[in-house]
């Protein structure tokens, strides 16, 4: 099992969720709001502080399903311009379901 973790541009969040709804036996997704910055910081046109909006979109999926969403967030989430963001493929140890006590690596 791995995690799928990208950061992304708010605004490109409600096309990327369609694409990705439409992969069959996508295993859904978590979203967050945050803020950072990459090598290239803003600074010029913000009061204090290099601090980007974005979204983080957690995602929790069997081995052979992480190519398929891993294009499909690289190809739906791209604006072609330096601050688009960033996807990260982690490796997970083990995952358990709460109301049901199961737990295992294969649980996703």
């Amino acid at each position: 099992m791995k995690e799928i973790r990208a950061y992304i541009q708010p605004f490109m969040l409600p096309k990327l969720t369609q694409a990705l709804s439409e992969i069959p036996h996508f295993p859904g997704m978590s979203i967050s709001n945050c803020e950072g910055f990459g090598r290239e910081k803003v600074v010029g046109n913000q009061d204090y502080t290099p601090f980007l909006a974005k979204k983080r979109i957690e995602i929790f999926a069997t081995d052979d399903m992480v190519e398929v969403i891993f294009d499909t967030i690289m190809k739906h989430a791209s604006t072609h311009q330096h601050g688009a963001g960033k996807v990260y493929v982690i490796e997970v140890a083990e995952g358990g379901r709460i109301n049901t006590g199961e737990r295992g690596p294969q649980l996703a």
